[in-house]
């Protein structure tokens, strides 16, 4: 590449997008295909601990560095009783789980999932169901978990062997309710009444509870925005978060486009700030709604990609193989821009949850009585929790340019900044579009005391289709950079082709 073709940027303490909210760094669990039963649990598997859980799959979610963990859905929660969920396990009914065609044995439960949470040292984030049931069953399910004794439903939790309160302060009011394939699917007028009726009922009880409304599905939905609109209009004093999901995947060979996923997840992001806004000032509130980017992922949906590794499938089975996606260095690229994406918009994106933990579209792939272990995507992420948190720093970057089918002129470089307010070291996370060249990168710092390069460490392979498997769990591994440097206030460095960049500066 020419001098011309050098990407550059100024890094200034003085220009900051927000702090982070260590939430952003949050997962999901769903009762899902494999995600719970032989992912993170698995009585009489060699590593299970005495509750049945995976020790092997607990260590890698601990450094993974997940921090809210979103559950138990999902569309599996428009049908969820979590009454079915708790007491002992021999009295648990099975269930037919209407979203994934599956039989839910209800082994592991509330209790469980708050045992995992712990364990793994992540707060709950649980959603209730307003698909096929409503105010009262929500109340119930928050006295049941929260409050500390004295009641009916707080003696029974005692009674079933959790004497501590659950303390879940983050609720989900329900899941993708826009979606026509959502059991009890409403309008966006039914929706916002009954959201707003459950938030102001859970308020009763706990007028801190934080909470949060189903925003749009995703943003080619029909009512994208418009139901934002409607829920907020009814809501908007009430919640404090508005949901939004989102998934990619390459399509017809359109690489190109694919790596330039972010260009609509940070699109989706700031029309859905703009809606909030728009209602606020309609309603001339001096309130802020936050977003909870509670979905987002790469996720084959085509059966013949690559990556989609299901079996058929039998109705009604038990834990069957769904969504088990095997990712590539390409996928982790794009999974890692995504996080940028999340990162750049730290100011109005207080919560995130990559979807899912284990199995299912998963960081982490586990074998029923064998082992667990990291898919490319899992770098990326325990990358940006681990160093990600601090002050976001607003970088605009000049950067050298492709065009794209679905999104026009793309910038080859996707960055962003991060300063550690505790030991003044800044990380900057970056990737590479370009499928064949190295990117020259230049970063001019003003106003902060740095010195030196701590970490240029690169996920990119040779085969941009390598993937880690059970037979070679080990083939794809972030690797050291050569040749990057920090002297007279400039970072200059070489991204390397389709290559996600995590450059530590102290």
């Amino acid at each position: 590449m020419s001098a011309q073709q050098t990407a550059r940027f100024t890094l200034d303490p003085a220009f900051a997008v927000s702090e982070v909210d260590p939430r952003l760094f949050g997962s999901f669990v769903e009762h899902l295909g494999r995600c719970v039963y032989t992912g993170i649990y698995e009585p009489g598997h060699p590593a299970a601990d005495a509750a049945g859980l995976r020790t092997d799959v607990l260590d890698l979610v601990r450094e993974l560095g997940v921090t809210a963990i979103r559950y138990p859905g999902g569309n599996f929660v428009s049908g969820y009783k979590w009454e079915d969920s708790v007491g002992p396990k021999e009295d648990r009914p099975r269930r037919l789980d209407l979203a994934w065609r599956s039989t839910e044995t209800n082994q592991f439960g509330l209790s469980e999932f708050i045992d995992f949470v712990r364990k793994v040292g992540g707060t709950p984030m649980m959603a209730v169901n307003l698909g096929t049931r409503g105010v009262a069953e929500a109340l119930e399910l928050q006295e049941y978990a929260n409050h500390p004794g004295g009641t009916a439903l707080s003696d029974l939790r005692a009674a079933h062997g959790d004497k501590d309160p659950f303390d879940i302060r983050l609720w989900c009011l329900g899941n993708e309710m826009d979606g026509p394939w959502q059991t009890g699917h409403k309008t966006a007028e039914e929706y916002g009444r009954l959201a707003a009726e459950t938030a102001r009922a859970m308020r009763q009880i706990d007028p801190d509870v934080e909470l949060v409304a189903c925003g749009s599905s995703n943003s080619g939905m029909d009512t994208f925005a418009a139901w934002e609109a409607t829920v907020l209009e009814h809501a908007y004093e009430l919640v404090d978060h508005v949901s939004l999901h989102a998934y990619y995947e390459e399509r017809d060979g359109d690489r190109d486009s694919f790596l330039a996923s972010a260009v609509d997840t940070e699109s989706f992001i700031e029309k859905i700030v703009a809606t909030c806004d728009h209602v606020g000032a309609k309603l001339k509130s001096e309130k802020r709604i936050n977003l909870s980017f509670d979905e987002w992922n790469v996720w084959y949906m085509n059966p013949e990609a690559p990556a989609h590794t299901d079996p058929p499938q039998e109705d009604w089975a038990e834990a069957p193989r769904l969504l088990e996606n095997h990712y590539s260095v390409v996928d982790a690229v794009v999974f890692g821009s995504l996080l940028i994406a999340l990162l750049r918009h730290a100011d109005r994106v207080k919560v995130a949850c990559l979807a899912q933990l284990v199995n299912v579209i998963a960081p982490i792939l586990a074998e029923p009585g064998g082992p667990a272990w990291r898919q490319t995507t899992f770098f990326p992420f325990a990358a940006a929790s681990r160093y990600g948190r601090g002050t976001v720093l607003d970088v605009r970057a000049d950067s050298p340019t492709y065009e794209t089918k679905q999104f026009g002129t793309v910038d080859l470089l996707h960055t962003t900044a991060v300063k550690n307010d505790e030991t003044g070291e800044v990380t900057i996370f970056a990737v590479n579009r370009s499928q064949t060249e190295a990117l020259p990168l230049e970063a001019v710092l003003h106003g902060l005391d740095l010195t030196r390069v701590v970490e240029h460490s690169v996920l990119s392979d040779a085969d941009p289709e390598a993937r880690n498997t059970l037979d070679d769990p080990e083939r794809v591994t972030p690797h050291a950079a050569t040749g990057t440097a920090l002297a007279d206030g400039t970072l200059k460095a070489t991204l390397e082709p389709l290559s996600w960049n995590v450059i530590r500066l102290a």
